[in-house]
């Protein structure tokens, strides 16, 4: 198999804009596991709770600071705990898919958005960002896209998915 790992995450935060929360998992992708919540946090007025064993990105435009050596500047990227973990690559517009790479990591991760809808930077409730994990495959991650794009990856997707909890 190529792919290796799936984790999906859901909007169901009220109070952040581009908050997303991981609702299934085939969970021992060590990259985005240690990034789970370590404990409870209640919530604020302007802060959605958190529980401990949470698993939570953020979904967002690149930063104009965005400091690094790059032939293609990313679309959107993602992070987590306060570090960029993955920047987005959209290659089709007319498409729902989409590439990266985990920073510091050798891996390429292809992205699925389902019913996804921002408006005034808010990631709408019910949008739904599915991401596939191909480790050690972060210089192949353009094949891996077109493959995934044709359609190429679906019985490993279907795979993945069955085994998520």
């Amino acid at each position: 198999m190529i792919l290796t790992d799936y984790y999906r995450f859901e909007k169901t935060a009220l109070k952040s804009k581009t908050r997303l929360d991981c609702v299934a998992s085939t969970g021992g992708y060590d990259e985005l596991e240690e990034m789970r919540a370590a404990k409870d946090f209640k919530g604020s007025t302007s802060r959605d709770p958190i529980k401990e064993g949470d698993l939570i990105i953020y979904l967002g435009d690149i930063p104009e600071t965005f400091g690094c050596d790059v032939h293609r500047k990313a679309d959107k990227c993602i992070t987590a705990k306060g570090r960029n973990v993955s920047s987005v690559y959209v290659p089709d517009i007319e498409s729902n898919l989409a590439y990266g790479d985990f920073r510091g990591a050798d891996d390429a991760v292809l992205f699925v958005f389902e019913n996804f809808a921002v408006k005034e930077g808010r990631i709408q409730e019910g949008s739904v960002l599915e991401m596939f994990i191909a480790r050690g495959k972060s210089k192949d991650r353009m094949a891996l896209y077109n493959l995934f794009a044709d359609g190429g990856l679906d019985e490993e997707i279907s795979a993945l998915k069955a085994g998520a909890k």
